[in-house]
């Protein structure tokens, strides 16, 4: 008989690509993991896993359990959503993505509310690129992810995938204090031809949105710097290197040297809570969204002008 464990184990590394990176997710050690296939493979008497440069790949014996752990899965995910739902408390495991200022700037607040008041309830967050999310839940890999979208990439939500909007965050223009514009009370688009920008690395969704805002306006934007975490580019602008253009989650106090511009219009990303239909019904779902909506106030307001 097959061991659901064990389908996870193999779920999880055909989710997330490799053996490390499933055992992250799953909160086990990548040896553990491991040994979970290795059994597999020998209930099965199947190669599940082939070895490929530094990662793995899964056979299509393997991709065909995947299929089946998923519907299991499934299935087991409708009968736990039964049970607390007639118990009518948050309870059990609910596994969180959410991307990185959303992590840094949102979650600790909403965890520690939830433990508190729901100590039968187990959270677990990983932080996630945004462009994972919805897969992620689609897949069942996670319970409930955090997610944003811009006006020119919207969050598409498949079919089997809800969402709720938890909030706006806004964005700003960063300068360094010197510079021409740190004095103005506001700066439109087409006014930033020629600066030097200073942003994340291409395929992330603010690069995107800033490359195809400014060419929208009629601006070439001259990219100096690249970075992945928002503190290491408002640092870079700190240093007088350049400009950015930031969120307001989790950004945090701005350091001196740094000064805030408003754009006109103020840039805005949308921030979602998105979970699987099939488990709607489940209180621990519920709470946990209702609980990142209440948060949101407190967590969006601390660097407002």
């Amino acid at each position: 008989m097959l061991d659901l464990q064990r389908l996870r184990a193999l779920h999880a590394v055909s989710v997330h690509g490799t053996v490390g990176a499933a055992a992250a997710a799953l909160g086990y050690t990548p040896s553990a993991v491991s040994q979970q296939i290795a059994k597999l493979e020998r209930e099965t008497r199947t190669v599940l896993l082939e070895r490929r440069g530094r990662g793995v790949r899964l056979t299509e014996q393997a991709l065909q359990l995947v299929s089946t752990a998923q519907q299991l899965m499934a299935i087991v995910e409708r009968a736990e959503t039964e049970l607390e739902e007639r118990r009518g408390v948050p309870a059990g495991r609910l596994d969180l993505a959410a991307f990185a200022s959303a992590a840094r700037g949102l979650l600790p607040a909403v965890l520690a509310d939830l433990a508190v008041r729901h100590p039968a309830l187990d959270t677990r967050l990983t932080e996630v690129d945004p462009h994972l999310s919805v897969d992620l839940v689609a897949k069942g890999a996670v319970d409930v992810a955090v997610a944003h979208d811009w006006d020119i990439a919207r969050l598409p939500a498949p079919p089997g995938v809800e969402r709720a909007v938890i909030g706006d965050d806004l964005c700003d223009l960063l300068v360094p204090a010197g510079h021409p514009l740190a004095g103005r009370v506001s700066v439109r688009r087409e006014e930033l031809a020629g600066e030097r920008w200073i942003c994340q690395p291409p395929g992330r969704v603010c690069h995107d949105w800033l490359v195809r805002t400014l060419r929208a306006a009629g601006c070439e934007p001259h990219i100096v710097h690249q970075a992945d975490e928002n503190p290491t580019l408002v640092a870079l602008v700190a240093a007088g290197l350049g400009v950015a253009l930031i969120p307001r989650l989790g950004r945090g106090a701005l350091p001196d040297g740094v000064v805030e511009v408003p754009l006109d219009p103020m840039p805005v990303r949308r921030l979602y809570a998105l979970w699987r239909t099939g488990a709607a019904r489940r209180p621990a779902i519920a709470e946990t969204v209702r609980t990142l909506r209440s948060h949101w106030a407190s967590a969006s307001r601390h660097d407002a002008p």
